[in-house]
Protein backbone atom coordinates (compact mmCIF):
# COMPACT_ATOMS: atom_id res chain seq x y z
CA UNK A 1 0.00 0.00 0.00
CA UNK A 2 1.50 3.32 -1.08
CA UNK A 3 1.95 6.10 1.52
CA UNK A 4 -0.88 8.14 0.04
CA UNK A 5 -3.28 5.26 -0.67
CA UNK A 6 -6.52 5.29 1.28
CA UNK A 7 -7.12 1.85 2.78
CA UNK A 8 -10.13 0.03 1.41
CA UNK A 9 -12.62 -1.24 3.99
CA UNK A 10 -11.00 -4.66 3.66
CA UNK A 11 -7.58 -3.17 4.39
CA UNK A 12 -8.98 -1.06 7.25
CA UNK A 13 -10.36 -4.21 8.78
CA UNK A 14 -6.95 -5.88 8.45
CA UNK A 15 -5.34 -3.00 10.38
CA UNK A 16 -8.12 -2.26 12.84
CA UNK A 17 -10.23 -5.40 13.17
CA UNK A 18 -13.95 -5.87 12.44
CA UNK A 19 -15.16 -3.90 15.47
CA UNK A 20 -13.09 -0.88 14.47
CA UNK A 21 -14.23 -1.24 10.87
CA UNK A 22 -17.81 -0.95 12.11
CA UNK A 23 -16.80 2.12 14.10
CA UNK A 24 -15.49 3.67 10.89
CA UNK A 25 -18.85 3.20 9.22
CA UNK A 26 -20.55 4.75 12.24
CA UNK A 27 -18.10 7.65 12.15
CA UNK A 28 -18.95 8.39 8.53
CA UNK A 29 -22.53 9.14 9.60
CA UNK A 30 -21.63 11.57 12.42
CA UNK A 31 -22.63 15.17 11.53
CA UNK A 32 -19.60 17.32 10.94
CA UNK A 33 -20.85 19.85 13.47
CA UNK A 34 -20.08 17.43 16.32
CA UNK A 35 -16.34 17.96 15.99
CA UNK A 36 -15.55 16.88 19.53
CA UNK A 37 -16.92 13.42 18.72
CA UNK A 38 -14.80 13.23 15.61
CA UNK A 39 -11.65 14.06 17.57
CA UNK A 40 -12.52 11.45 20.20
CA UNK A 41 -13.04 8.94 17.43
CA UNK A 42 -9.59 9.63 15.95
CA UNK A 43 -8.02 9.29 19.40
CA UNK A 44 -9.79 5.97 19.93
CA UNK A 45 -8.43 4.67 16.63
CA UNK A 46 -4.93 5.76 17.63
CA UNK A 47 -5.32 3.71 20.79
CA UNK A 48 -6.59 0.70 18.82
CA UNK A 49 -3.66 0.94 16.46
CA UNK A 50 -1.22 0.99 19.36
CA UNK A 51 -3.00 -1.94 21.05
CA UNK A 52 -2.49 -4.01 17.94
CA UNK A 53 1.22 -3.28 17.88
CA UNK A 54 0.92 -0.93 14.94
CA UNK A 55 2.19 2.12 16.83
CA UNK A 56 1.82 5.35 14.95
CA UNK A 57 1.16 3.43 11.72
CA UNK A 58 -2.37 2.67 12.94
CA UNK A 59 -2.88 6.31 13.86
CA UNK A 60 -1.60 7.44 10.46
CA UNK A 61 -4.18 5.25 8.74
CA UNK A 62 -6.90 6.65 10.98
CA UNK A 63 -5.78 10.22 10.36
CA UNK A 64 -5.58 9.66 6.60
CA UNK A 65 -9.02 8.08 6.64
CA UNK A 66 -10.53 11.04 8.48
CA UNK A 67 -8.72 13.51 6.24
CA UNK A 68 -9.68 11.89 2.96
CA UNK A 69 -13.29 11.22 3.89
CA UNK A 70 -13.84 14.77 5.06
CA UNK A 71 -12.30 16.44 2.02
CA UNK A 72 -13.05 14.30 -1.05
CA UNK A 73 -16.10 13.92 -3.22
CA UNK A 74 -14.17 11.75 -5.69
CA UNK A 75 -14.33 7.96 -5.67
CA UNK A 76 -12.56 5.20 -7.53
CA UNK A 77 -14.65 2.10 -8.25
CA UNK A 78 -12.78 -1.09 -9.12
CA UNK A 79 -13.74 -4.63 -10.09
CA UNK A 80 -16.59 -3.55 -12.36
CA UNK A 81 -17.82 -6.45 -14.56
CA UNK A 82 -16.10 -6.06 -17.95
CA UNK A 83 -19.30 -6.68 -19.89
CA UNK A 84 -21.57 -4.42 -17.79
CA UNK A 85 -23.52 -1.90 -19.87
CA UNK A 86 -22.77 1.79 -19.19
CA UNK A 87 -26.49 2.45 -18.73
CA UNK A 88 -26.64 0.00 -15.82
CA UNK A 89 -23.59 1.55 -14.16
CA UNK A 90 -24.93 5.08 -14.72
CA UNK A 91 -28.26 4.25 -13.11
CA UNK A 92 -26.57 2.59 -10.14
CA UNK A 93 -24.26 5.56 -9.47
CA UNK A 94 -27.07 8.10 -9.91
CA UNK A 95 -29.00 6.61 -6.98
CA UNK A 96 -26.71 8.37 -4.50
CA UNK A 97 -26.63 11.88 -5.94
CA UNK A 98 -25.54 14.02 -8.87
CA UNK A 99 -22.62 12.50 -10.76
CA UNK A 100 -20.63 15.38 -12.23
CA UNK A 101 -18.09 13.17 -13.96
CA UNK A 102 -17.40 9.49 -14.54
CA UNK A 103 -14.23 8.52 -16.40
CA UNK A 104 -12.70 5.17 -17.16
CA UNK A 105 -9.12 4.56 -16.00
CA UNK A 106 -6.55 2.60 -17.98
CA UNK A 107 -5.91 -0.74 -16.32
CA UNK A 108 -4.35 -4.10 -17.12
CA UNK A 109 -6.96 -6.00 -15.14
CA UNK A 110 -9.84 -7.97 -16.64
CA UNK A 111 -12.35 -5.82 -14.78
CA UNK A 112 -12.99 -2.13 -15.36
CA UNK A 113 -12.06 0.86 -13.18
CA UNK A 114 -13.78 4.26 -13.14
CA UNK A 115 -13.20 7.53 -11.29
CA UNK A 116 -16.45 9.17 -10.17
CA UNK A 117 -16.99 12.75 -8.97
CA UNK A 118 -20.20 13.43 -7.03
CA UNK A 119 -21.86 16.82 -6.55
CA UNK A 120 -20.93 16.98 -2.87
CA UNK A 121 -19.09 15.04 -0.17
CA UNK A 122 -22.21 13.66 1.50
CA UNK A 123 -23.27 12.03 -1.75
CA UNK A 124 -19.81 10.51 -2.15
CA UNK A 125 -19.94 9.24 1.43
CA UNK A 126 -23.30 7.62 0.86
CA UNK A 127 -22.10 6.01 -2.37
CA UNK A 128 -18.97 4.51 -0.79
CA UNK A 129 -20.97 3.15 2.14
CA UNK A 130 -23.49 1.43 -0.09
CA UNK A 131 -21.40 0.41 -3.09
CA UNK A 132 -18.27 -0.96 -1.44
CA UNK A 133 -18.63 -4.74 -1.43
CA UNK A 134 -21.86 -4.57 -3.45
CA UNK A 135 -22.31 -7.71 -5.57
CA UNK A 136 -22.88 -6.88 -9.24
CA UNK A 137 -23.11 -9.87 -11.58
CA UNK A 138 -20.89 -12.01 -9.32
CA UNK A 139 -18.29 -9.24 -8.98
CA UNK A 140 -17.75 -7.49 -5.65
CA UNK A 141 -17.25 -3.76 -6.23
CA UNK A 142 -14.30 -2.10 -4.48
CA UNK A 143 -14.75 1.61 -3.76
CA UNK A 144 -12.30 4.05 -2.17
CA UNK A 145 -11.93 7.81 -1.84
CA UNK A 146 -9.51 9.60 -4.17
CA UNK A 147 -7.63 12.54 -2.64
CA UNK A 148 -7.13 15.33 -5.18
CA UNK A 149 -3.43 14.63 -5.59
CA UNK A 150 -4.14 10.98 -6.47
CA UNK A 151 -6.81 11.93 -9.00
CA UNK A 152 -4.29 14.13 -10.78
CA UNK A 153 -1.83 11.23 -11.05
CA UNK A 154 -4.32 8.85 -12.72
CA UNK A 155 -5.08 9.94 -16.29
CA UNK A 156 -8.52 8.81 -17.44
CA UNK A 157 -8.88 6.61 -20.47
CA UNK A 158 -9.43 8.78 -23.52
CA UNK A 159 -11.76 7.84 -26.35
CA UNK A 160 -11.99 9.16 -29.92
CA UNK A 161 -15.38 10.68 -29.22
CA UNK A 162 -14.10 12.62 -26.23
CA UNK A 163 -14.33 12.21 -22.47
CA UNK A 164 -16.89 9.91 -20.96
CA UNK A 165 -19.18 11.77 -18.60
CA UNK A 166 -22.67 12.57 -17.39
CA UNK A 167 -25.03 15.46 -17.73
CA UNK A 168 -23.77 18.15 -20.05
CA UNK A 169 -20.89 16.01 -21.28
CA UNK A 170 -22.91 14.39 -24.01
CA UNK A 171 -25.46 11.65 -24.74
CA UNK A 172 -25.68 8.42 -22.79
CA UNK A 173 -22.73 6.16 -23.35
CA UNK A 174 -22.93 2.93 -25.30
CA UNK A 175 -21.16 -0.34 -24.67
CA UNK A 176 -19.64 -1.29 -21.35
CA UNK A 177 -16.89 0.03 -19.05
CA UNK A 178 -14.76 -3.01 -19.80
CA UNK A 179 -15.23 -2.88 -23.56
CA UNK A 180 -11.56 -2.13 -24.13
CA UNK A 181 -10.33 -4.65 -21.57
CA UNK A 182 -9.81 -8.36 -21.94
CA UNK A 183 -13.23 -9.99 -22.16
CA UNK A 184 -14.43 -12.91 -20.11
CA UNK A 185 -14.25 -16.11 -22.15
CA UNK A 186 -17.82 -17.08 -21.32
CA UNK A 187 -21.19 -15.40 -21.67
CA UNK A 188 -23.75 -15.27 -18.86
CA UNK A 189 -26.38 -16.99 -21.01
CA UNK A 190 -25.30 -20.15 -22.84
CA UNK A 191 -26.78 -21.29 -26.13
CA UNK A 192 -28.97 -24.37 -25.67
CA UNK A 193 -29.74 -26.50 -28.74
CA UNK A 194 -31.77 -29.64 -29.39
CA UNK A 195 -30.27 -32.07 -31.93
CA UNK A 196 -31.60 -35.40 -33.24
CA UNK A 197 -30.12 -38.26 -31.22
CA UNK A 198 -28.80 -40.04 -34.34
CA UNK A 199 -26.45 -37.11 -35.07
CA UNK A 200 -24.88 -36.92 -31.60
CA UNK A 201 -22.16 -39.44 -32.52
CA UNK A 202 -21.10 -37.40 -35.56
CA UNK A 203 -20.98 -34.20 -33.49
CA UNK A 204 -18.74 -35.87 -30.90
CA UNK A 205 -16.55 -37.60 -33.51
CA UNK A 206 -14.16 -40.50 -33.14
CA UNK A 207 -12.76 -40.45 -29.59
CA UNK A 208 -14.21 -36.96 -29.21
CA UNK A 209 -12.00 -35.43 -31.91
CA UNK A 210 -14.77 -33.43 -33.63
CA UNK A 211 -16.17 -31.85 -30.49
CA UNK A 212 -12.64 -31.01 -29.31
CA UNK A 213 -11.94 -29.22 -32.61
CA UNK A 214 -15.18 -27.21 -32.31
CA UNK A 215 -14.33 -26.29 -28.73
CA UNK A 216 -10.82 -25.20 -29.69
CA UNK A 217 -11.92 -23.29 -32.78
CA UNK A 218 -14.66 -21.34 -31.00
CA UNK A 219 -12.98 -20.98 -27.56
CA UNK A 220 -16.06 -22.54 -26.00
CA UNK A 221 -17.15 -25.20 -23.54
CA UNK A 222 -19.70 -27.62 -25.02
CA UNK A 223 -21.76 -30.08 -23.00
CA UNK A 224 -23.67 -32.82 -24.83
CA UNK A 225 -26.25 -34.25 -22.46
CA UNK A 226 -26.30 -37.80 -23.86
CA UNK A 227 -27.69 -39.44 -20.72
CA UNK A 228 -30.66 -37.10 -20.31
CA UNK A 229 -34.06 -38.53 -21.28
CA UNK A 230 -32.87 -41.99 -22.29
CA UNK A 231 -34.55 -43.07 -25.49
CA UNK A 232 -35.59 -39.53 -26.45
CA UNK A 233 -35.47 -38.58 -30.12
CA UNK A 234 -33.51 -35.41 -29.35
CA UNK A 235 -30.67 -34.49 -27.00
CA UNK A 236 -29.79 -31.04 -25.61
CA UNK A 237 -26.41 -29.41 -26.22
CA UNK A 238 -25.22 -26.49 -24.07
CA UNK A 239 -22.58 -24.11 -25.48
CA UNK A 240 -20.78 -21.74 -23.07
CA UNK A 241 -18.84 -19.01 -24.86
CA UNK A 242 -19.02 -15.43 -26.04
CA UNK A 243 -22.05 -14.64 -28.23
CA UNK A 244 -19.79 -14.90 -31.29
CA UNK A 245 -18.32 -18.19 -30.09
CA UNK A 246 -21.77 -19.64 -29.46
CA UNK A 247 -22.97 -18.63 -32.92
CA UNK A 248 -19.90 -20.08 -34.66
CA UNK A 249 -20.21 -23.37 -32.77
CA UNK A 250 -23.91 -23.54 -33.61
CA UNK A 251 -23.23 -23.09 -37.32
CA UNK A 252 -20.50 -25.77 -37.30
CA UNK A 253 -22.84 -28.23 -35.55
CA UNK A 254 -25.57 -27.54 -38.14
CA UNK A 255 -23.06 -28.19 -40.94
CA UNK A 256 -22.00 -31.49 -39.32
CA UNK A 257 -25.64 -32.60 -39.03
CA UNK A 258 -26.35 -31.72 -42.66
CA UNK A 259 -23.31 -33.70 -43.88
CA UNK A 260 -24.24 -36.68 -41.70
CA UNK A 261 -27.80 -36.55 -43.05
CA UNK A 262 -26.50 -36.68 -46.62
CA UNK A 263 -24.12 -39.55 -45.82
CA UNK A 264 -26.86 -41.59 -44.12
CA UNK A 265 -29.58 -40.76 -46.68
CA UNK A 266 -31.62 -38.97 -44.00
CA UNK A 267 -34.33 -37.19 -45.98
CA UNK A 268 -36.21 -35.21 -43.32
CA UNK A 269 -35.56 -31.50 -42.84
CA UNK A 270 -33.24 -30.69 -39.92
CA UNK A 271 -34.35 -27.37 -38.41
CA UNK A 272 -32.37 -25.45 -35.82
CA UNK A 273 -33.94 -25.89 -32.39
CA UNK A 274 -33.02 -23.46 -29.60
CA UNK A 275 -34.08 -23.91 -25.97
CA UNK A 276 -34.99 -20.74 -24.05
CA UNK A 277 -36.39 -20.14 -20.58
CA UNK A 278 -40.05 -19.21 -20.70
CA UNK A 279 -39.28 -15.99 -18.79
CA UNK A 280 -37.59 -14.52 -21.86
CA UNK A 281 -39.88 -15.84 -24.61
CA UNK A 282 -42.58 -13.19 -24.21
CA UNK A 283 -40.06 -10.43 -24.80
CA UNK A 284 -38.57 -12.36 -27.73
CA UNK A 285 -42.00 -12.56 -29.36
CA UNK A 286 -42.79 -8.91 -28.63
CA UNK A 287 -46.11 -7.11 -28.61
CA UNK A 288 -48.43 -8.71 -31.19
CA UNK A 289 -45.47 -10.84 -32.32
CA UNK A 290 -43.57 -7.88 -33.80
CA UNK A 291 -40.08 -8.86 -32.63
CA UNK A 292 -40.38 -12.41 -33.94
CA UNK A 293 -41.87 -11.28 -37.26
CA UNK A 294 -38.99 -8.83 -37.74
CA UNK A 295 -36.40 -11.57 -37.12
CA UNK A 296 -38.19 -13.81 -39.65
CA UNK A 297 -38.25 -11.04 -42.25
CA UNK A 298 -34.65 -9.96 -41.67
CA UNK A 299 -33.25 -13.51 -41.82
CA UNK A 300 -35.65 -15.10 -44.34
CA UNK A 301 -36.59 -17.91 -41.96
CA UNK A 302 -39.74 -19.44 -40.50
CA UNK A 303 -39.81 -19.47 -36.68
CA UNK A 304 -42.24 -21.29 -34.39
CA UNK A 305 -42.27 -21.62 -30.59
CA UNK A 306 -43.56 -24.59 -28.59
CA UNK A 307 -46.84 -23.97 -26.71
CA UNK A 308 -47.03 -23.12 -23.02
CA UNK A 309 -48.82 -26.41 -22.37
CA UNK A 310 -45.57 -28.31 -23.02
CA UNK A 311 -43.89 -26.75 -19.98
CA UNK A 312 -43.54 -28.51 -16.66
CA UNK A 313 -42.31 -27.45 -13.23
CA UNK A 314 -39.03 -29.24 -13.94
CA UNK A 315 -38.69 -28.08 -17.53
CA UNK A 316 -39.37 -24.34 -17.84
CA UNK A 317 -37.77 -24.13 -21.31
CA UNK A 318 -39.57 -23.66 -24.60
CA UNK A 319 -38.35 -24.87 -27.97
CA UNK A 320 -37.76 -22.24 -30.67
CA UNK A 321 -37.72 -23.96 -34.08
CA UNK A 322 -36.04 -22.14 -36.97
CA UNK A 323 -36.45 -23.38 -40.55
CA UNK A 324 -34.28 -22.20 -43.42
CA UNK A 325 -30.82 -22.69 -44.89
CA UNK A 326 -27.79 -23.04 -42.62
CA UNK A 327 -26.81 -19.43 -43.36
CA UNK A 328 -30.25 -17.97 -42.61
CA UNK A 329 -30.71 -20.15 -39.50
CA UNK A 330 -27.33 -18.96 -38.21
CA UNK A 331 -28.40 -15.32 -38.66
CA UNK A 332 -31.68 -16.01 -36.90
CA UNK A 333 -29.82 -17.66 -33.99
CA UNK A 334 -27.75 -14.50 -33.52
CA UNK A 335 -30.85 -12.29 -33.38
CA UNK A 336 -32.81 -14.64 -31.11
CA UNK A 337 -29.98 -15.03 -28.61
CA UNK A 338 -29.28 -11.29 -28.69
CA UNK A 339 -32.86 -10.65 -27.57
CA UNK A 340 -32.69 -13.36 -24.89
CA UNK A 341 -29.40 -12.00 -23.51
CA UNK A 342 -30.84 -8.48 -23.39
CA UNK A 343 -33.84 -9.75 -21.41
CA UNK A 344 -31.60 -11.64 -19.03
CA UNK A 345 -29.32 -8.64 -18.46
CA UNK A 346 -32.30 -6.35 -17.85
CA UNK A 347 -33.67 -8.77 -15.25
CA UNK A 348 -30.26 -8.97 -13.58
CA UNK A 349 -29.97 -5.17 -13.52
CA UNK A 350 -33.44 -4.82 -12.03
CA UNK A 351 -32.79 -7.40 -9.33
CA UNK A 352 -29.38 -6.01 -8.43
CA UNK A 353 -30.65 -2.46 -8.15
CA UNK A 354 -33.68 -3.48 -6.10
CA UNK A 355 -31.64 -5.71 -3.79
CA UNK A 356 -29.31 -2.76 -3.28
CA UNK A 357 -32.16 -0.32 -2.72
CA UNK A 358 -33.77 -2.48 -0.05
CA UNK A 359 -31.29 -3.93 2.45
CA UNK A 360 -32.18 -7.20 4.09
CA UNK A 361 -35.13 -8.03 1.83
CA UNK A 362 -35.05 -11.63 0.62
CA UNK A 363 -36.04 -11.29 -3.02
CA UNK A 364 -36.36 -15.04 -3.51
CA UNK A 365 -38.84 -15.24 -0.63
CA UNK A 366 -41.29 -13.29 -2.76
CA UNK A 367 -41.39 -16.29 -5.10
CA UNK A 368 -41.55 -14.15 -8.21
CA UNK A 369 -38.41 -15.11 -10.09
CA UNK A 370 -38.59 -18.74 -11.27
CA UNK A 371 -35.83 -21.21 -10.42
CA UNK A 372 -33.01 -21.40 -12.94
CA UNK A 373 -33.23 -24.04 -15.63
CA UNK A 374 -30.39 -26.27 -16.60
CA UNK A 375 -27.97 -24.24 -18.63
CA UNK A 376 -29.13 -20.83 -17.41
CA UNK A 377 -27.45 -19.63 -14.24
CA UNK A 378 -29.60 -18.02 -11.55
CA UNK A 379 -29.60 -14.21 -11.35
CA UNK A 380 -26.40 -13.00 -9.72
CA UNK A 381 -27.83 -11.38 -6.62
CA UNK A 382 -26.35 -11.74 -3.18
CA UNK A 383 -28.98 -10.34 -0.86
CA UNK A 384 -26.74 -10.78 2.17
CA UNK A 385 -23.95 -8.77 0.59
CA UNK A 386 -26.43 -6.19 -0.65
CA UNK A 387 -27.79 -5.84 2.84
CA UNK A 388 -24.29 -5.45 4.23
CA UNK A 389 -23.34 -2.89 1.60
CA UNK A 390 -26.54 -0.89 1.81
CA UNK A 391 -26.73 1.29 4.87
CA UNK A 392 -29.18 3.97 5.92
CA UNK A 393 -30.47 7.21 4.38
CA UNK A 394 -28.27 10.29 4.93
CA UNK A 395 -28.22 11.39 8.57
CA UNK A 396 -31.59 12.78 9.61
CA UNK A 397 -33.22 12.17 6.21
CA UNK A 398 -36.25 9.90 5.73
CA UNK A 399 -37.27 8.42 2.35
CA UNK A 400 -40.25 10.23 0.84
CA UNK A 401 -43.64 8.56 0.68
CA UNK A 402 -44.98 7.70 -2.77
CA UNK A 403 -48.42 6.72 -4.08
CA UNK A 404 -48.82 4.05 -6.76
CA UNK A 405 -52.08 2.84 -8.32
CA UNK A 406 -51.74 -0.86 -9.21
CA UNK A 407 -54.44 -2.48 -11.37
CA UNK A 408 -55.38 -6.10 -10.64
CA UNK A 409 -58.05 -8.44 -12.09
CA UNK A 410 -61.43 -7.61 -10.51
CA UNK A 411 -61.91 -11.28 -9.64
CA UNK A 412 -58.73 -11.18 -7.51
CA UNK A 413 -59.98 -8.54 -5.08
CA UNK A 414 -61.31 -11.12 -2.62
CA UNK A 415 -57.96 -12.94 -2.51
CA UNK A 416 -56.07 -9.70 -1.84
CA UNK A 417 -58.48 -8.61 0.91
CA UNK A 418 -58.74 -12.06 2.52
CA UNK A 419 -61.31 -13.34 4.99
CA UNK A 420 -62.61 -10.40 7.04
CA UNK A 421 -59.81 -8.27 5.58
CA UNK A 422 -57.08 -10.29 7.30
CA UNK A 423 -54.79 -10.65 4.28
CA UNK A 424 -54.72 -6.99 3.31
CA UNK A 425 -54.10 -6.02 6.96
CA UNK A 426 -51.18 -8.46 7.22
CA UNK A 427 -49.81 -7.23 3.90
CA UNK A 428 -50.02 -3.61 5.07
CA UNK A 429 -48.13 -4.43 8.29
CA UNK A 430 -45.52 -6.51 6.46
CA UNK A 431 -44.82 -3.81 3.89
CA UNK A 432 -45.23 -0.78 6.13
CA UNK A 433 -47.59 0.77 3.60
CA UNK A 434 -51.17 1.96 3.37
CA UNK A 435 -53.06 -0.37 1.01
CA UNK A 436 -56.62 0.41 -0.12
CA UNK A 437 -58.79 -0.99 -2.89
CA UNK A 438 -60.78 1.62 -4.80
CA UNK A 439 -64.46 1.02 -5.65
CA UNK A 440 -65.20 -0.56 -9.02
CA UNK A 441 -65.71 1.93 -11.83
CA UNK A 442 -68.73 -0.03 -13.03
CA UNK A 443 -70.53 -3.38 -12.71
CA UNK A 444 -68.65 -4.85 -15.68
CA UNK A 445 -65.20 -3.51 -14.76
CA UNK A 446 -62.51 -6.13 -15.36
CA UNK A 447 -59.83 -4.34 -13.34
CA UNK A 448 -59.74 -2.84 -9.85
CA UNK A 449 -57.32 -0.22 -8.59
CA UNK A 450 -55.17 -0.88 -5.52
CA UNK A 451 -53.84 2.34 -3.94
CA UNK A 452 -50.47 1.80 -2.26
CA UNK A 453 -48.89 4.63 -0.25
CA UNK A 454 -45.47 4.36 1.36
CA UNK A 455 -41.71 4.82 0.84
CA UNK A 456 -39.76 2.87 -1.84
CA UNK A 457 -39.09 -0.18 0.34
CA UNK A 458 -42.76 -0.43 1.29
CA UNK A 459 -43.78 -0.12 -2.37
CA UNK A 460 -41.40 -2.92 -3.32
CA UNK A 461 -42.69 -5.27 -0.61
CA UNK A 462 -46.39 -4.52 -1.12
CA UNK A 463 -46.36 -4.71 -4.90
CA UNK A 464 -44.14 -7.80 -4.80
CA UNK A 465 -46.54 -9.70 -2.56
CA UNK A 466 -49.53 -8.67 -4.69
CA UNK A 467 -47.80 -10.01 -7.82
CA UNK A 468 -46.97 -13.17 -5.89
CA UNK A 469 -50.51 -13.60 -4.55
CA UNK A 470 -52.01 -13.36 -8.03
CA UNK A 471 -49.62 -16.09 -9.16
CA UNK A 472 -50.31 -18.30 -6.13
CA UNK A 473 -54.08 -18.02 -6.53
CA UNK A 474 -53.89 -18.93 -10.25
CA UNK A 475 -55.27 -15.64 -11.57
CA UNK A 476 -52.49 -16.02 -14.13
CA UNK A 477 -51.66 -19.38 -15.69
CA UNK A 478 -48.83 -21.45 -14.16
CA UNK A 479 -46.75 -20.82 -17.29
CA UNK A 480 -47.93 -17.22 -17.76
CA UNK A 481 -45.84 -14.23 -16.73
CA UNK A 482 -47.62 -11.87 -14.31
CA UNK A 483 -47.78 -8.42 -15.87
CA UNK A 484 -49.69 -5.58 -14.26
CA UNK A 485 -50.28 -1.92 -15.02
CA UNK A 486 -49.21 0.69 -12.49
CA UNK A 487 -49.99 4.42 -12.54
CA UNK A 488 -47.94 7.10 -10.84
CA UNK A 489 -48.85 10.78 -10.87
CA UNK A 490 -46.27 13.39 -11.78
CA UNK A 491 -46.51 17.21 -11.84
CA UNK A 492 -47.65 18.34 -15.28
CA UNK A 493 -44.54 20.53 -15.63
CA UNK A 494 -42.34 17.43 -15.11
CA UNK A 495 -44.08 15.21 -17.68
CA UNK A 496 -41.85 16.57 -20.43
CA UNK A 497 -38.75 15.49 -18.50
CA UNK A 498 -40.10 11.93 -18.28
CA UNK A 499 -40.80 11.89 -22.02
CA UNK A 500 -37.58 13.63 -23.08
CA UNK A 501 -36.87 15.40 -26.36
CA UNK A 502 -38.54 13.48 -29.14
CA UNK A 503 -39.44 10.73 -26.66
CA UNK A 504 -35.78 9.93 -26.05
CA UNK A 505 -35.98 9.57 -22.25
CA UNK A 506 -39.07 7.36 -22.24
CA UNK A 507 -37.55 5.15 -24.96
CA UNK A 508 -34.33 4.75 -22.99
CA UNK A 509 -36.40 3.99 -19.90
CA UNK A 510 -38.25 1.22 -21.74
CA UNK A 511 -35.03 -0.25 -23.13
CA UNK A 512 -33.37 -0.27 -19.71
CA UNK A 513 -36.28 -1.71 -17.74
CA UNK A 514 -38.18 -3.87 -20.28
CA UNK A 515 -41.37 -2.21 -19.01
CA UNK A 516 -43.83 -0.36 -21.22
CA UNK A 517 -43.91 3.29 -20.14
CA UNK A 518 -46.59 5.61 -21.54
CA UNK A 519 -47.34 9.26 -20.82
CA UNK A 520 -50.72 9.73 -22.54
CA UNK A 521 -50.90 12.80 -24.73
CA UNK A 522 -53.43 15.58 -24.24
CA UNK A 523 -54.07 14.74 -20.59
CA UNK A 524 -55.95 17.29 -18.54
CA UNK A 525 -54.09 17.82 -15.26
CA UNK A 526 -56.11 17.02 -12.13
CA UNK A 527 -56.90 19.43 -9.29
CA UNK A 528 -53.31 19.07 -8.05
CA UNK A 529 -51.90 19.86 -11.51
CA UNK A 530 -50.71 16.27 -11.95
CA UNK A 531 -50.83 13.85 -14.89
CA UNK A 532 -50.57 10.06 -15.02
CA UNK A 533 -47.62 7.95 -16.19
CA UNK A 534 -48.60 4.36 -17.05
CA UNK A 535 -46.12 1.52 -16.46
CA UNK A 536 -46.83 -2.05 -17.57
CA UNK A 537 -44.58 -5.07 -17.07
CA UNK A 538 -43.45 -7.92 -14.87
CA UNK A 539 -42.57 -7.08 -11.28
CA UNK A 540 -38.86 -6.23 -11.55
CA UNK A 541 -39.33 -4.27 -14.79
CA UNK A 542 -42.19 -2.29 -13.25
CA UNK A 543 -40.22 -1.57 -10.08
CA UNK A 544 -37.11 -0.39 -11.91
CA UNK A 545 -39.18 1.91 -14.11
CA UNK A 546 -40.87 3.41 -11.04
CA UNK A 547 -37.51 4.07 -9.38
CA UNK A 548 -36.06 5.71 -12.50
CA UNK A 549 -39.10 7.99 -12.87
CA UNK A 550 -38.88 8.97 -9.19
CA UNK A 551 -35.19 9.84 -9.76
CA UNK A 552 -36.21 12.16 -12.60
CA UNK A 553 -38.85 13.82 -10.40
CA UNK A 554 -36.36 14.26 -7.55
CA UNK A 555 -33.95 15.94 -9.94
CA UNK A 556 -36.70 18.29 -11.15
CA UNK A 557 -37.57 19.19 -7.55
CA UNK A 558 -33.93 19.94 -6.72
CA UNK A 559 -33.60 22.21 -9.75
CA UNK A 560 -36.79 24.04 -8.84
CA UNK A 561 -35.57 24.59 -5.30
CA UNK A 562 -32.28 25.97 -6.58
CA UNK A 563 -34.12 28.35 -8.92
CA UNK A 564 -36.37 29.58 -6.09
CA UNK A 565 -33.35 30.22 -3.90
CA UNK A 566 -31.62 32.19 -6.66
CA UNK A 567 -34.76 34.19 -7.47
CA UNK A 568 -35.22 35.14 -3.82
CA UNK A 569 -31.75 36.68 -3.92
CA UNK A 570 -30.55 34.58 -1.02
CA UNK A 571 -27.34 32.65 -1.48
CA UNK A 572 -27.60 28.88 -0.99
CA UNK A 573 -26.28 27.78 2.41
CA UNK A 574 -22.87 26.18 2.24
CA UNK A 575 -22.39 22.70 3.60
CA UNK A 576 -20.13 22.57 6.58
Amino acid sequence: MSPRAVPSPGARQQYLGPAEARLIRTFLRVPRGLRHLRHLFVLSLWGKGADKGLGCEGSQHAARLCSSTSKSRKLQIRNIPPHLQWEVLDSLLAQYGTVENCEQVNTDTETAVVNVTYGNKDQARQAIEKLNGFQLENYSLKVAYIPDEMAAQQPPQQHPQGRRGFGQRGPPRQGSPGATTRQKPQSDVPLRMLVPTQFVGAIIGKEGATIRNITKQTQSKIDIHRKENAGAAEKPITIHSTPEGCSTACKIIMEIMQKEAQDTKFTEEIPLKILAHNNFVGRLIGKEGRNLKKIEQDTDTKITISPLQDLTLYNPERTITVKGSIETCAKAEEEIMKKIRESYENDIAAMNLQAHLIPGLNLNALGLFPPSSSGIPPPAVSVASAAAAASYPPFGQQPESETVHLFIPALAVGAIIGKQGQHIKQLSRFAGASIKIAPAEGPDAKLRMVIITGPPEAQFKAQGRIYGKLKEENFFGPKEEVKLEAHIKVPSYAAGRVIGKGGKTVNELQNLTSAEVVVPRDQTPDENDQVVVKITGHFYACQLAQRKIQEILAQVRRQQQQQKTLQSGQPQPRRK
